[in-house]
């Protein structure tokens, strides 16, 4: 029985016994007849009373409910009209209620979808079963996680086409945390997904460009130098060491250019396996100080986290740091300090690399890590272009602050490797 039933079953009971009891007493009362009219009145009086009230009471709560109704009316039609994938769940997953478009979206148009889980209603539609245990996962994370989360679903639909979705999942709680509902909202980004994907390759066709045309400047100054040298030598009929060595060193040049665009262009197979970073250090500093030595430069070493452990391919990490220790030293013409700091922080590893160099102006500071850019006189321009690869391959990041005349300072930060 509904509350509305209730409350008039109750008023009638009510309304019955107040004319039974008051009547009985009126008849069974010795009392004047003026008298009896009076409680007559007065009993009829408060009964209209009573009547009035109730009525205005019930008039008002429905007033208040075709007010609930119109406002959920008006809240239906505009979740129902959204673009957007709408759907509420309770605290034990089961589908309270979804828009048309999550109806459209897993064909449920024809499924009673109300009280059911996600693995329920992947029995009652196969063809959306793998993509309802995707949404099982990510709705306990946001359970586990306790506030709003964020993530990619990609799914087929009907029409064989994948579909790519941004999820939000908003997990409702009671005051005593206990668990309410949960409110998942998904827009669809496949068409941003598919121009992102153009843009990417348009970006690489973009990078093809510049690294041709920087191979060809590069390489077209040593094989000058060398075809002058041997068209000297073809008329001289004459073997001359000096130019030989000239010509060996600007073939060397050429092989170092063409050896760091492989690294650059062609994924390597690497050997990827844990090791220690102080080991990398150690071996890098070992490798580098003599060179140090002579430029007049000192290097310091503060490891605070002499036990860090890195995965991934250790010959290209000691590259990095030589890479980036060696453009420290050129930096200091004069000599100076390098200082290099690790330290260990929520399973990340950073390691900073300052120097007392000249710096580098904001302009140019933009351009770092371009291919072919290079502050160097003799330098080919893809030393950081290849280390900023190698940080990203091992999922780390490397950043470059600097300021003129108070030196460089380079970021990195790796995942540290946890042994599970």
């Amino acid at each position: 029985m509904s509350a509305k039933s209730k409350v008039i079953a109750g008023y009638s009971l009510f309304s019955i016994c107040w004319l039974i009891v008051t009547d009985g007493i009126l008849h069974f009362s010795h009392i004047s007849h003026d008298l009896y009219v009076i409680i007559g009145t007065a009993k009829g009086a408060v009964f209209v009373l009573l009547s009035i009230i109730f009525l205005y009471h019930m008039l008002k709560k429905s007033e208040q409910l075709e007010k609930v109704v119109e406002n959920e009316q008006q809240l239906s039609t505009l979740i129902n009209s959204m673009p957007d994938f709408v759907c509420f769940k309770d605290s034990q997953g089961r589908w309270l209620r979804v828009n048309d478009f999550g109806r459209r979206l897993y064909c449920l148009e024809n499924v009673e979808y109300e009280g059911k889980t996600d693995r329920e209603l992947g029995e009652m539609v196969p063809f959306f079963k793998e993509a309802f245990e995707q949404c099982i996962e990510s709705d306990q994370e946001a359970w586990e996680k306790g506030k709003l989360t964020r993530c990619e679903e990609s799914f087929q639909t009907v029409d064989c086409e994948i579909k790519t979705f941004d999820v939000i999942k908003v997990p409702l709680f009671e005051e005593n945390g206990a668990r309410k509902g949960l409110l998942t909202i998904g827009r669809d980004i496949t068409q941003q997904k598919l121009a992102e994907s153009l843009l990417l390759k348009k970006e690489k066709l973009s990078v093809l460009g510049e690294l041709a045309a920087g191979i060809a400047h590069e390489i077209r100054n040593p094989l000058t130098s060398m075809k002058g040298f041997i068209q000297v030598m073809r008329e001289t009929r004459e073997v001359n060491d000096v130019y030989m060595d000239i010509i060996s060193s600007e073939l060397e040049r050429i092989n170092q250019i063409v050896s760091e665009l492989l690294v650059l262009a062609k994924p390597q197979s690497h050997d990827y396996k844990p090791f220690f970073l102080s080991d990398v250090i150690g071996y890098v500093i070992n490798l580098i100080g003599h060179e140090a030595t002579l430029n007049n430069v000192s290097i310091s070493v503060h490891n605070n986290a002499p036990k860090a452990c890195m995965y991934g391919d250790q010959n290209q990490i000691i590259q990095v740091f030589i890479n980036i220790i060696k453009n420290a030293i050129e930096a200091m013409p004069n000599g100076g300090d390098i200082r290099l700091r690790v330290w260990e922080e929520e399973e990340v590893i950073h390691i900073t690399v300052s120097d007392t160099g000249v710096g580098i102006s904001k302009e140019r500071l933009k351009k770092i890590g371009e291919p072919f850019f290079t502050l160097k006189e003799k330098g080919v321009g893809l030393g950081l272009t290849t280390s900023m690869k190698i940080a990203q391959e091992h999922k780390g990041k490397l950043e470059i602050k600097s300021e003129i005349g108070k030196g460089t300072t380079v970021h990195l930060a790796f995942p540290a490797y946890q042994k599970r």
